[in-house]
């Protein structure tokens, strides 16, 4: 049930496609390289998205584009060999990456080739890119407000339980971007009066053992945009329930069972981040082309999800939600 539209769109036009399709080099067959950190079962919506992308410029999969999906499946000790494959065996014309682990990757394995980011973090802080405005290099793409809306996400849970003393954060240490969340959502914890206990967790078989910890520890638990913790949002979503933990994250996590979410739409920035695949495959330098950042931000709340935890939501969160699940 939609409450309010309070959000506006990331800026681009998608051109029509028979329009993009006669803008592409008659006979050429683009070859695009997919390099992921995550395991590709929870990422079927992104991906969609991206195919979606790349067809409003007229790439089309199987016509004149073929993708090389490459995926770690969490364990980022792979990444290294996969992107070799893609810049050295494959030479592909440019690399779209998911995540700030296989960017960083991407971005030792070739300074030539154009990378993509479909979506990433925090680029300044963990260094990927040299600033927002100027990326530099070979690499450009998409961000969002990592650390601050996870930092929201802690208020938000507080505004839910109101007597909030402990809440726990999901995180995977391996992911260079969560020194940064980490740090600002501490900040947040001391000014709102929260102990916030970071779970750590690197591999899908640690969830349960972190869980059964954890509901002796913790009254609440944020779920930040990982993409070990996206590709399970729903086992994350079981375990929390079924450990009597009132749970924030993304709209995933919310959708699978979770609590609340409070993010961006990340299908819609995927697709949007094709228009800078269409730019490089084009011609333009990645260093000349600015990260895009998110603009559409959305709060949900799960009231099924309440009802079973036995809660019972304040009003005026109810009034600020974009969306109530019921």
């Amino acid at each position: 049930m939609k409450r309010r539209d309070f959000i506006t769109r990331l800026g681009g036009v998608a051109v029509a496609w028979p329009l993009a399709a006669r803008a592409q080099q008659a006979g050429k067959v683009y070859r695009v390289g997919f390099l992921g950190g995550a395991d590709p079962t929870g990422y079927a919506t992104q991906i969609q998205a991206l195919r979606l992308g790349l067809r409003d410029h007229g790439y089309v999969e199987g016509k004149n584009t073929t993708i090389e999906y490459r995926w770690a499946e969490g364990k980022y000790e792979r990444l290294p060999a996969l992107a070799t494959e893609l810049v050295r065996d494959l030479k592909v014309d440019v690399i779209i990456t998911q995540g700030t682990p296989a960017a960083l990757v991407a971005k030792q394995a070739t300074t030539t080739i154009p990378i993509v980011m479909a979506i990433v973090g925090n680029p300044v802080e963990t260094g990927i890119v040299a600033s927002l405005a100027r990326p530099g290099g070979n690499i450009t793409g998409s961000s969002f407000f990592y650390p601050e809306i996870n930092a929201k996400r802690l208020e938000l849970i507080k505004g839910l339980i109101p007597g909030l003393a402990r809440a726990g954060v999901l995180m995977n240490p391996d992911n260079p971007a969560m020194v940064s969340v980490l740090h600002v959502m501490q900040e947040t914890a001391r000014a709102i009066n929260v102990d916030l206990r970071p779970m750590n967790v690197r591999l899908l078989d640690e969830l349960d053992a972190a869980f059964e910890l954890a509901k002796t520890q913790i009254e609440a638990l944020t779920v930040i945009d990982e993409g070990l913790f996206i590709a399970n949002a729903r086992r994350i979503a079981e375990l929390a329930i079924r450990s009597r933990l009132p749970s924030i994250g993304f709209r995933e996590h919310c959708e699978a069972g979770g609590l609340a979410a409070y993010g961006v739409d990340f299908p819609h920035i995927w697709r949007q981040s094709m228009v800078l695949v269409d730019k490089v495959l084009k011609g333009t330098k990645p260093a000349d082309l600015p990260i895009q950042q998110a603009t559409r931000f959305e709060f949900v709340i799960n009231l099924k999800t309440a009802k079973a935890l036995g809660l019972e939501i304040p009003p005026m969160p109810l009034a600020r939600a974009d969306e109530v699940v019921e």
